[in-house]
């Protein structure tokens, strides 16, 4: 969730350090801070509210120093507030700590604290934490490195901390568990984050932080310990990742970007695997791991929010091509509800981030059991991606706007090569089949590109719409679960109201919300459910509800019934999730945007779901 940065060298720590909460800022934006450490001196200075807020702060402040660490919130523990964002002070002045995650056992550390005579200037788990951190120290008299491996034995929960040390000008102590952490490696200098975001414009020499590891940075020294101080050699990475790709490059949103990004995101997922002339996908993650996959007892695909979606269309085309049962689990409920899970099953984990808290909990409770466990993710070195048997990269490129787009295309792009991959293998579709496939969802981007060109029409039904109280989406076969989707993109961009349903089921309640007020949403492209979809929309059409089709060129029956519709282009059933999908991101956007609402920082939510 939180945002972290943080740097030690010779130049400047605080330009650097805002930079760096400014492209992190989508991970939270609640309120930030930072601390300076200079000539012995520890500064502090933190607001609510976005960054730019700090930003304002800091015009009448000495921000010079060599050495700093910044923080962007999301909040937990806390109502957003100055006193309770960070960075935070030990009580004696000390240290400055920084956090992402949560202390599940705060309540009891802060009680033995409380007893021993410590107060408290804010309501964070994470002031509890760096005062278990200072008595520690203080009572045992030894290193601050020390006192901080001896506390996080302590700590439950998850947690990136930085710390710094007005008796250590130089250094930042780092640990982490469940919460990511990056490394950037300089000449003489290193850059802490929480993503590469920051650190691209300075280093593309990186070192990923694997749980339960301790970094202790100065400007021309790394050294990684795990919990029993041993000392672990850093493995260096080189980021594939340009400094264009954080930007925004022309466009008022970095949603709008990604959006018309999704051309070339989704061929960078297809090229090098997909070759539709010779009839190939080449994927290794599948083709090593051939016989757990095909012989799988079930595929049990693992996610969250718009990565559940994905894995909901994931299931419906595993089942028809491959014959191999599949159940979507939310990740938040697989780990607690405890699952029956086999040797011999196969867990699909699909995260745009690959840190989701929720789903690495469910991983390694599957993974105990024996089953076999297969990423699929964006972000290259990422938890799940190393906790995975084997994986898949969707190669959508860093996704910025809180609300997934590129990411989710990417994913259905990769569901639907592995499908095809294991269903060849299996014999359970025919090569003429197989190669329709291949053909289609070769064409993809270019359908895409010609959905984008028409986007000005979802700008004009949006303004119609924009001051509507509630939505429906209504969607069947493989488009249901673009209904849901665009109901969240709708949700979560503009907040209103809206519900995503199988259309056949809007009779058993939904129907009752219909009035000449409610704007409903049908994903009706020419498919084997296309005469069903069109009897729901006449219900809709005799209780006077508004309908919005989106509807697959030529289709001469669906505008009839409709008070607005946007076409496109045609496509198989199986592949046509892709596209149609497009529409309803542009609605939201352009909906959000119509209300006046950041539509890259809506209220309330952040990018990478670090925390249960």
């Amino acid at each position: 969730m939180c945002g972290i940065v943080g740097y030690t060298g010779p130049k400047q720590a605080y330009p650097i350090v805002l930079k760096g909460l400014q492209r992190l800022e989508y991970r939270g934006y609640d309120s930030s801070g930072v601390a300076l450490l200079k000539d012995g001196k520890l500064s502090v200075y933190k607001k609510k509210g976005k960054v730019a807020e700090l930003e304002q702060e800091m015009l009448q402040k000495d921000s010079s120093a060599h050495i700093g660490i910044g923080h962007t919130r999301w909040a937990t523990h806390g109502e957003p507030s100055d006193r309770n964002a960070h960075p935070h002070r030990s009580a004696n002045g000390r240290f400055a700590m920084i956090h992402n995650g949560i202390i599940e056992n705060y309540a009891q550390l802060k009680n033995e604290l409380v007893s021993k005579g410590y107060s408290f200037s804010s309501d964070t788990d994470t002031e509890v934490l760096l005062n278990f951190i200072e008595h520690i120290q203080t009572n045992n008299n030894c290193d601050v490195e020390e006192a901080l491996r001896i506390a996080l034995k302590r700590v439950t929960g998850a947690y990136c901390i930085l710390l710094i040390d007005e008796q250590d000008p130089d250094t930042i102590i780092a640990a982490r568990k469940g919460s990511p952490l990056v490394i950037g490696v300089g000449k003489g200098e290193h850059f802490l984050a929480s993503d590469a975001s920051p650190i691209i414009e300075y280093t593309k020499e990186v070192v990923y932080v694997n749980d339960y590891e301790l970094a202790i940075v100065k400007p021309d020294q790394l050294i990684l310990k795990n919990l029993g101080n041993e000392k672990i050699t850093p493995y260096i990475t080189t980021l594939d990742m340009e400094l264009a790709a954080i930007e925004k490059g022309g466009y008022d949103h970095f949603m709008l970007k990604e959006i018309f990004e999704q051309p070339s995101t989704i061929y960078d997922c297809l090229r090098g695997r997909l070759d539709a002339n010779a009839g190939t996908i080449t994927m290794g993650g599948i083709e090593k791991n051939f016989e757990q996959l095909i012989n799988a007892n079930r595929i049990m695909i693992v996610a969250c929010g718009t990565s559940w979606h994905a894995g909901l269309v994931a299931e419906y085309i595993i089942e028809e091509i491959c014959r191999i049962p599949v159940e979507v689990e939310y990740a938040s409920e697989f780990r607690y509800r405890n699952p029956i899970v086999n040797k011999g099953d196969v867990i699909i984990a699909i995260s745009q981030s690959g840190e989701t808290a929720d789903t690495l909990v469910a991983l390694e409770k599957a993974k105990e059991n024996g089953a076999f466990i297969f990423g699929v993710v964006n972000v290259v070195g990422s938890s799940i991606a190393r906790i995975s048997h084997a994986g898949a990269y969707t190669h959508a490129g860093h996704e910025i706007g809180v609300a997934s787009t590129k990411a989710f295309t990417g994913q259905l792009a990769v569901l639907m090569m592995m499908a095809l991959k294991m269903a060849i293998k299996k014999g359970t579709i025919t090569q003429e089949r197989y190669q329709q496939l291949l053909n289609e969802l070769q064409d993809v981007p270019e359908k895409v590109n010609a959905i984008l060109k028409n986007a000005e029409e979802l700008k004009t039904i949006a303004h119609k719409y924009k001051d509507a109280g509630d939505f429906l989406f209504l969607g069947r076969g493989y488009n249901f679960p673009i209904a849901l989707e665009g109901a969240l993109k709708l949700k979560e961009i503009s907040y209103i109201h809206a519900e995503g349903y199988p259309a056949a089921e809007m009779k058993h309640g939904p129907i009752a919300l219909v009035d000449e007020k409610l704007p409903v949403v049908f994903i009706a492209t020419k498919d084997s459910y296309h005469e069903k979809i069109v009897s729901n929309m006449q219900e809709i059409k005799a209780r006077k509800g508004k309908i919005i089709s989106i509807i697959t060129q030529g289709d001469h029956i669906s505008p009839t019934l409709s008070d607005d519709v946007f076409s496109i282009p045609p496509a198989d059933e199986l592949i046509a999730p892709i596209i149609s999908v497009i529409p309803l991101q542009l609605l939201s956007y352009y909906t959000g945007i119509a209300k006046g609402i950041d539509v890259d920082k809506p209220r309330n939510l952040a990018k990478s779901v670090t925390v249960e």
